[in-house]
Order: structure tokens, then sequence, then C-alpha cells
């Protein structure tokens, strides 16, 4: 077989299978492998026709046909079997060859192989992909991590295949070894966040200001057109307005209310506590798909009392869907917010020198939480590098400012109703922490004083500090 592939892409499910057909489409002859021979020739046979794909049906084959330095894009499930596939391929690759992780690996995972590949002279590279089986075939948004040398071998075929917006590609070079993955995991933690802050206003425009589904669908649609545009409010129009044909009803309301979830956002939270990173608002958008699907739990609260549910009028209707488009907005802003600081918290812990600016361009286009305020994250990063939160930027500030009596008014009303909107409410307490002078975290230092002896500081002098604790007589402090 002729070693003439650009790239190599091994694991042909729907991911795999539409990455291969991508790259062959811009041009790239494609060698294309799979651990069941019969999926390599459906696909050669059903869309061969689209460029150059060139079968193989064992591992050998598949790398001698690929051009010198390889390029083998791993595209199987994370964990065991990405492993079971690395130890397949690297025996028959040679220094300087790149392997490439497409899948959803843990950041960790892609840190160990990159290291271990490195060892051998071998470039690892994770990258991250967004925009499912579509944004694959049509232009996904493109996260890669690992060597500026295998980027530079890369970089220009993933930043041909990748969504363009304003004729920029949406793919850049993230960080070193697992800096890719990180970035991606991030990614999905604010896709939970925004796809349960986008639910809350949903609940609390029906349950609250009474609209039907089909109009709640049309409030999105008015709203997709203005800063809270994005790819998720459009498509959640697009689910309220549509109707189950088996039974006439709206469909949100024949869909079981147990929301799944593949791991990301989990990884998202536990990273976070890790890094100490407060990402409150991504941890209560995965704690309440936790919740949804708890239904032995939800069944021993069923009946309990709740708040009162006072109906509104036509006319405080509206002004009610006003106040949750600036909550949801302002909750929104909090969102992405803590996921660029969980990746400056990351950063900084791992070494890596990633550009916020380009992350924020590249999430623009092809990935899930692309949206129109993306443009004004990276405006705001490439005006300051080093900006600690998008709350630092004044038209940010100048948002957060106007939305605070409709935040807050709807906040409240949700607790005064009994409706849950632990995105919202976790968005404003962060907001409040962060903004506070003081904090009870004082007493908090006290009381661990007090029953460990962890020391504490003082306001008025430098140092470490313990109190001798007695239930008799007057404590005695001593630095």
């Amino acid at each position: 077989m002729n070693a003439s592939a650009a790239i190599g892409v091994t694991g042909l499910g729907v991911m795999g299978r539409n990455l291969a057909r991508n790259f062959a489409r811009h041009g790239y002859p494609v060698a294309v492998h799979n651990r069941t021979p019969a999926r390599t020739r459906a696909l050669i046979e059903e869309y061969g026709s689209e460029g150059d794909l060139v079968g193989a049906e064992t591992a050998a084959a598949f790398v001698a046909a690929l051009e010198r330095p390889r390029r083998i894009m791993i595209m199987v499930q994370a964990g065991a079997a990405t492993d079971a596939v690395i130890d397949e391929f690297v025996p028959l690759l040679e220094p300087g060859d790149i392997v490439i992780d497409g899948g959803n690996a843990h950041f960790a995972d892609t840190r160990r192989r990159e290291a271990a590949l490195r060892a051998k002279g071998l470039h690892f590279v994770g990258v991250g992909v967004s925009g499912g089986e579509e944004g694959a075939l049509h232009g996904p948004s493109i996260m890669p991590g690992g060597s500026a040398e295998s980027y530079a071998v890369l970089g220009p075929m993933f930043e041909d295949i990748s969504a363009k917006v304003g004729g920029e590609p949406c793919a850049t070079h993230v960080g070193a070894d697992g800096a890719g993955h990180f970035v991606k995991m991030v990614h999905n933690g604010i896709e939970y966040a925004d796809m349960q802050l986008i639910a809350e206003a949903y609940d609390l425009l029906r349950q609250v200001g009474g609209y039907a589904p089909a109009e709640i669908a049309d409030i999105f649609r008015e709203w997709n057109t203005g800063r809270l545009g994005s790819y998720l409010i459009e498509i959640t129009a697009d689910v309220l307005a549509h109707v189950d044909a088996a039974t006439g009803a709206p469909f949100v309301d024949v869909v079981a209310d147990a929301a799944g979830q593949k791991g990301t956002g989990r990884w998202t939270v536990q990273t976070a506590l890790d890094l100490a990173s407060p990402v409150t608002a991504i941890a209560q958008a995965t704690f309440a798909r936790a919740a949804s699907g708890r239904r032995e739990l939800r069944a021993a609260y069923a009946g309990l009392p709740g708040g009162t549910t006072p109906p509104l009028s036509a006319t405080e209707a509206d002004r009610f869907a006003s106040r949750v488009e600036h909550a949801l907005y302002a909750s929104k802003v909090i969102a992405y917010d803590q996921g660029w600081t969980m990746i400056q918290d990351a950063a900084a812990e791992y070494g890596w020198k990633i550009d916020l600016g380009a992350v924020a361009r590249i999430w623009r286009g092809g990935c899930i939480i692309r949206a129109s305020f993306l443009d004004r994250i990276r405006a705001a990063y490439r005006a300051d590098p080093d900006l600690v939160s998008l709350l630092a930027e004044k038209e940010f500030a100048r948002e957060i400012a106007d939305a605070q009596v409709p935040w807050r008014e709807t906040v409240a009303s949700a607790a005064r109703r009994g409706i849950p909107v632990p995105a919202f409410s976790a968005a404003l307490s962060h907001y409040d922490t962060l903004r506070a002078d003081r904090l009870p975290a004082a007493l908090l230092q006290g009381q661990r004083d007090y029953f460990g002896a962890h020391t504490y500081g003082r306001t008025d002098r430098e140092g470490a500090f313990h109190t001798h604790w007695s239930t008799e007589g007057r404590p005695e402090t001593q630095s």
C-alpha cells in the first residue's frame, strides 16, 4: 500500500466517520480503520465519492498507508479503549509520528499519555472536538493540546476543517499536554450551566408568567435576536414550539423530566474542587441533572409544602418576562466567567500558556455554547490579556449593574413560589460572595482554630495566630 494518506482515523463511530469525511471533503487523503472491517468497507462504499478514503483492515496496513510524519486520529471510547488502541499502534510508529486523541478524554489521562509517548519520541495530542456529529462533518470547534511542533503539522488541517466565523477558523493551539482536553471539559461544564439556566428561565415563564410552551418559544426567538443570541437559545425555541405527533401535546410535556449526562460536567466540578476554583453555577447545574433522575428521593419529597403561586395579569407577565431576560443574561455571564476563571486557575497549576481571548474566538462557531457575546469576551481579553474576571470589563460590569433589580426579583419570585432555580441562585450568590467587603469566613476560621488549632490571619498585623480556647476564663491569643 502506498504511503499517501495525509491523516488516518481509527474508530469509525458517528464522530470518527464524520471527521474522516470532513477531512476527505477538504481534499486530504484519509486512511480509515475500524476494529470491525465491515464498518470500514461500508464507509468507503457509501461516502467514497466525497473524497480520497483509503480503507485499511489491519493496524499494519493502516500505518503503512500514512505519509510521514504519520498522523493517527483515535476516535474511540475514552478510557481503557483509548489506551488499548494506543498500545496497538505505538509499536508500529517511529519517532516524530503524531498520535491524536479526538475523544472526550479526561485531561489527566491525556497528560499521562503525552508524557509516556514523548519518552518514546512520539507526539501525543489531546484534541477537544465540539459540535456533535453535525459539527464533525460540517465544521466543529477544535481545541488541540500537545506540543507546538505537533500543531505546526496538524494546525493547518484542523483550521481547514473547522467552523469559520467571519472567515476565521474555530481552531487554535490551546496549550501543552492536556490543555486541549481541559478546555473542552470546561466548555462542557459551561454548557451544563447554560442549558440549566435556560431551563430555569422556561420554568419561570411557564409557572409564574403563565405562558404556554409555544408562547415561550416566541419569547426565546425574540431573545435570540439580541444579546442572548446563541445556538442553545435558538434550539430551545424549536424544542418548545414542537408538538408531539402521537399525542398532539407540546413535546416538552411528553418528555420524562430526568436529564442524562455523560460525565464531563462531573469532571468539571470534581476538577474545580481540586483547583479550589468556585464554579458554583456549573456545579448546581450538574447536581440539578443528578437530582432530576432520583425518582425515589423525589417521591419522598412530593406533596411537601412549597410557596404560593398568585396569578399574574398579562401586563405583569410581560414585565416578568423582561426581568427573567435580565436574570438569564446576568447568570450566563457569571457562569462563563466561572469557566474562564477555572481555565486561568488550571493554567497556573499546570504551567499552561492559554490565550483566553483565543478560546472565546474558537467557541464562536461549531461548538454547542456558541453565542454572540463571545465576540465581546474575545475583545475583552484582547484589550487586557491579564483580565482577572469578565466583570472587570466595563461593559459587562455595566450590564450586571443594570440587572441587579430584575435578577434579584426573579430569584425572589422563584423562592416565594417554591420554584427551583439552583443555577440562577448560585450565580447570584457567587456574585454577592465576590463583591462582599466582609465574608463570614472570619467566623469559620475562628471555629477551625477552636476545634483544630488551625490558626488564623488578622486584619491588623501579619502572621498566623492561635487562641488557646477554654470554657473557663479568658482565651489567650498567641502568634
